[in-house]
């Protein structure tokens, strides 16, 4: 009966993931065969060579994987430190207001991201919202802080933080207040209780926030474009003008591996210590 159903399921997902070879696997397998393509070509058909990851480490185009991987890094431990307090709000404290913030920051995600982040641009321009209001009534005006790294952070932590927040508060509301409790009685401080007891039992819910936003950082170009002026140019913004204006495919198609493979890399690492099926209720 076991091997019976496990037939059937087989065969129940055989369409699925005839699709998910289709829509996913296919796209990948071309672009890794592009990446070992001679320059300039549009076809699979030419003479294999690694060219286009020689030319990687030699045009400096490790330099914008670095930018783009560190502030990936440093958008994602920000988003932690602030999502926490909030998260934390919503799975344990807020209880019946938690739909209300839940849908605020739903309701943002219903506007285009590069609306949002031209907003700001409006807003903290010189001249803009903020510092032209202030010049009017002052007459005190001060520099813009657009168009440098910390912006581009900003944009980040502001865009992605839905992909922390509703991990977070998951891997949080998993945490038995039984144990808080316990651990109150028997004299653990704050600290004791949020290192020992909040942060190992809500790790799931950690490690998904941290990949989610982390993945999609990474691969961000619209916050350097607009809110940094591309004072630092992304490796997602590279492998565009590849594709697009430099019209040379296998270096393209180069960056975008070595992007995957670093990305899939942490990925797995990552997903290989997380328990879904807890995560997803199907195991207390």
């Amino acid at each position: 009966m076991q091997k019976l159903n496990r037939r059937l399921g087989f065969l129940s997902s055989l369409p699925i993931l005839a699709v998910f070879l289709v829509a996913f696997f296919a796209p990948l397998m071309v672009v890794a065969l592009f990446s070992v393509m001679p320059p300039k070509v549009f076809n699979l058909t030419n003479t294999p060579d690694f060219s286009a990851y020689s030319v990687f480490f030699e045009q400096g185009y490790y330099r914008s994987l670095l930018w783009s991987l560190g502030m990936a890094l440093g958008s994602t431990a920000i988003l932690l430190i602030v999502c926490w307090p909030l998260a934390y709000g919503m799975a344990k404290v807020f209880r019946g207001f938690t739909l209300v913030l839940t849908v605020a920051v739903v309701m943002s995600l219903f506007v285009s991201e590069n609306i949002r982040l031209f907003g700001w641009v409006l807003t903290l321009m010189k001249g803009g919202l903020i510092e032209g209001h202030i010049r009017a009534w002052t007459g005190i005006g001060f520099d813009s802080p657009l168009y440098g790294i910390p912006i581009i952070v900003f944009g980040l932590v502001y865009v992605y933080l839905p992909f922390m927040l509703f991990p977070l508060a998951q891997g949080i509301s998993m945490v038995p207040d039984d144990a808080r409790q316990a651990a109150a009685d028997l004299g653990a401080t704050r600290w004791q209780i949020l290192t020992q007891i909040d942060i190992p039992l809500a790790a799931p819910g950690i490690i998904v926030g941290c990949l989610l936003s982390f993945v999609l950082a990474a691969g961000a170009v619209a916050e350097a474009k607009i809110l940094g002026g591309q004072a630092v140019i992304t490796i997602a913004d590279d492998i565009e003008t590849a594709f697009t204006f430099g019209q040379d495919w296998p270096l393209g198609s180069a960056l975008s591996v070595i992007l995957i493979f670093i990305i899939g890399s942490l990925s797995l690492l990552g997903v290989s210590r997380v328990d879904l099926d807890r995560i997803m209720g199907r195991k207390r």
